[in-house]
């Protein structure tokens, strides 16, 4: 007995090593390519929006998809959509690093993105559906964790392999490890699924929230080219609102939603998934854009480049684990309100940054960011998880990583938005090309740190205290099958 005991606690436990090195993967891609930014515009000469859209075609889709993910691993089996999400990831992939423009590199990063639509809500009800609720939290911790460090090691990984392979490789990686991860998942990751209640999918709300979606993305990205009062963007702005009202009307009256907007009755997790949209909104103005400032105007490498951004890593690695065994203990709801308070102080110390800016004039804030970010992304998840039904694993998985990659998506156009407008500005006032930029990156700063503490004023005011309840995962079944 205490053999089969032990044998299923390493099972477990093993899952968990295989979903994280899957997911390590995933959102690896989401920073990755930051670095190797320059390098590909002048490889292959994109213009400044394409390069924008190979990031954020990848956020789109990933976002867009992600409730569809999580409703299909619920229906058809958690560990078959996941492999299935891999080996399209994986064959994607490939195609990104054999990309010789940018109209085939866009759509094989848009291909990517759907892949890992499919893989990551997965990841995270998979680890819901097969560890008890004393060691979720710790489970989750380590999950956050790994996500947050695979975001912040990107850019280190991508200067490394830009600067002395190609850029083509940092896709090209992703095949032995992708196919590693399908042979961990058919022989270690255990299938479940939601045997609760009627499944089907909802295909009108996933229209109306994909269009509503990619026309604000669009608009926001392509507004600097075509002008914010041109018809072309003002009808973009008014497709997506109407879209996005009919996408909430639909989900309120569907007979099974696609987004089960019960879930928001919760203020835990309501206020847990309005922090990952904008933590992630506000911090992917300094992913993204903060490698192209270091390359294009300190003259730093590309591994200089992404090495600066390595002590962000290192407290991602040290206080992620630490903040999942707290929020079991305490809970979430103030360690993401400090966690967001000292990331809008890292936006602020960004804000400072000058055109002879140093790596210790970077340092501090860097800290700070890695240390923020790590008491915010495992509470966030174990307070959003932790508010929901386990039968309901899947779905509320799919609704936190949408909405952070909504946030990727939103960070990206909007940032790039406010760098190219207030740097037009300045160009216009008499300001060198490179003042005319930091100028626009430090006004994008200070807007990522207001939109930094509105996130804490919501984690303080909406969470509380969660934990599933033993009865309710009694009552809602979730068949595990070895």
């Amino acid at each position: 007995m205490r053999a089969k005991i032990f044998a299923e606690e390493n099972r477990r436990w093993w899952t968990l090593g295989a979903l994280c090195f899957a997911l390590f993967m995933i959102m690896l891609d989401n920073t990755v390519v930051n670095v190797a930014l320059p390098a590909i515009k002048k490889d292959l000469g994109v213009t400044q929006a394409e390069l924008e859209w190979t990031v954020a075609a990848y956020a789109l889709t990933f976002a867009s998809l992600l409730l569809t993910g999580g409703k299909l691993g619920d229906l058809y089996g958690r560990r078959l959509i996941f492999a299935i999400g891999l080996v399209v990831f994986t064959l994607s992939s490939l195609a990104c690093g054999l990309s010789s423009g940018a109209t085939e590199l866009i759509a094989a990063r848009a291909v990517q993105g759907a892949g890992a639509a499919l893989m990551m809500p997965s990841t995270l009800s998979i680890i819901s559906a097969t560890f008890a609720v004393k060691e979720r939290g710790t489970a989750i911790g380590i999950w956050a964790g790994v996500s947050a460090m695979a975001l912040a090691i990107g850019p280190l990984l991508g200067g490394i392999i830009t600067e002395h392979i190609s850029w083509n490789w940092i896709f090209f990686v992703n095949v032995p490890i992708g196919v590693v991860a399908v042979l961990a998942a058919i022989f270690v990751v255990p299938e479940s699924k939601d045997t609760s209640r009627e499944q089907r999918l909802d295909l009108p709300g996933l229209l109306t929230s994909a269009i509503a979606l990619f026309s604000i993305v669009f608009a926001l990205i392509e507004a600097h080219r075509y002008g914010w009062t041109s018809t072309l963007i003002m009808s973009l702005f008014a497709i997506g609102a109407i879209s996005l009202a009919a996408f909430i009307l639909l989900e309120l009256h569907q007979r099974v939603p696609m987004l089960d907007l019960t879930l928001f009755k919760s203020g835990t997790f309501t206020g847990a998934n309005i922090v990952a949209i904008l933590v992630t909104l506000a911090m992917f103005g300094i992913f993204v854009f903060f490698p192209i400032y270091m390359q294009t105007y300190l003259g730093w490498s590309p591994v200089q480049a992404g090495a600066a951004l390595l002590p962000w890593t290192i407290m991602i690695v040290i206080f992620a684990p630490i903040a999942g065994k707290l929020s079991d203990r305490v809970g979430s709801r103030w360690l993401m309100a400090g966690g967001m308070t000292t990331v809008a102080t890292c936006c602020l110390l960004l804000s400072r940054t000058g055109l002879h800016s140093t790596f210790w004039n970077l340092l501090p804030a860097f800290l700070l960011g890695g240390l923020g970010m790590s008491f915010v992304m495992t509470p966030m998840s174990a307070a959003a998880m932790g508010a929901a039904p386990v039968a309901k694993a899947g779905v509320a998985s799919g609704v936190l990583n949408t909405f952070r990659q909504v946030g990727v998506a939103l960070g990206i156009a909007v940032m790039g938005a406010i760098v190219t407008d207030r740097a037009s500005t300045a160009l216009h006032a008499g300001a060198s090309p490179p003042q005319a930029f930091v100028d626009g990156l430090t006004f994008g700063m200070k807007v990522s740190a207001a939109i930094c503490m509105a996130a804490a004023v919501a984690a303080a005011v909406l969470v509380r205290r969660y934990r599933h309840a033993e009865e309710d995962e009694r009552s809602r079944p979730v068949e595990v099958a070895a």
